[in-house]
């Protein structure tokens, strides 16, 4: 069992909080860096790849929608897919397509986890450390992916393959606990399993997640989600027997959800008319 490991003295982490070092921090038990550490943008990164044909990506979204606005969440989505992250140049972009301020966009980037300000690795890693999943063995899991990569909380291993983040819960208490690589979800995981999962991408090895589809890149999967499909949305299960259980109790005990009451007829004074 992991279990946090004491200051030894040195090898402080820099910037790290007085008396902290840094097993104190991949234990996960010494201060746990958020995205709010962060400032809101890096503008030392790359030359943009914002091209022509993003641009007009970034066009086509805004017109699947009523009200163009609507599609900041997409577009930002196509941003991350192309640049790994959001960009000031991203945030220009969609800001002038949509005719609204950088801040408005901004405010919406900081605002979502998922959008993320500084590079991504080509696998996203996020294990749930939210109550249940805690409780069934996610701190334990998310301890030893530290210990075992290397990096703390929304860091990125030195070979730029893994980015390992803690995450709030992911709506399947029923597999707990939970760890998911690029959104797809690795159920009932163990540490043991982690490790094996983080090394198999590290070696590009395929894998599969238990439900869903063939992992793919970080960069591919945000293109998926800017409403871009690949394909395979039907590869691999999509629920599993845990997450059926109650239609199958519900069946063997014929019980049925209650009728919807017939609507409520007018009473005669209400239909009469006043001559």
């Amino acid at each position: 069992m992991s279990l946090p490991v004491e200051p030894q003295g040195p090898g402080a982490r820099a910037g790290a909080p007085a008396g902290t070092n840094a097993s104190e921090e991949l234990a996960g038990h010494g201060h746990l860096k958020t995205h709010f550490d962060e400032p809101s943008l890096d503008f030392d990164g790359p030359v943009s790849l914002i091209d022509d044909g993003v641009l007009d990506e970034l066009r086509m979204i805004a017109g699947r929608y009523p009200q163009a606005r609507s599609a900041l969440l997409p577009m930002l989505h196509l941003v991350q897919s192309v640049e790994g992250r959001v960009t000031p140049a991203g945030i220009e972009a969609c800001a002038a397509i949509l005719g609204i301020s950088t801040a408005d966009v901004s405010g919406v980037a900081t605002f979502y986890t998922m959008y993320k300000r500084r590079p991504v690795g080509k696998y996203h890693v996020g294990v749930c450390t939210t109550a249940l999943c805690a409780i069934m063995g996610g701190d334990e899991v998310y301890a030893r992916l530290q210990e075992h990569l290397g990096v703390g909380n929304d860091e990125t291993t030195d070979d730029g393959q893994v980015t390992l983040e803690h995450l709030e819960c992911n709506a399947a208490c029923d597999y707990a606990p939970v760890m998911m690589v690029n959104w797809e979800f690795f159920d009932g995981t163990t540490p043991e399993r982690a490790v094996e999962v983080v090394d198999s991408l590290r070696a590009g090895t395929p894998v599969q997640a238990t439900r869903g589809a063939r992992v793919v890149t970080w960069k591919e999967t945000e293109r998926i989600l800017a409403g871009f499909p690949d394909g395979r949305a039907d590869e691999g299960p999509t629920s599993g027997p845990a997450s059926r259980l109650g239609l199958q109790i519900a069946k063997e005990r014929g019980w049925h959800a209650p009728s919807a009451p017939p609507p409520e007829q007018p009473d005669d004074e209400s239909t009469t008319e006043t001559p």
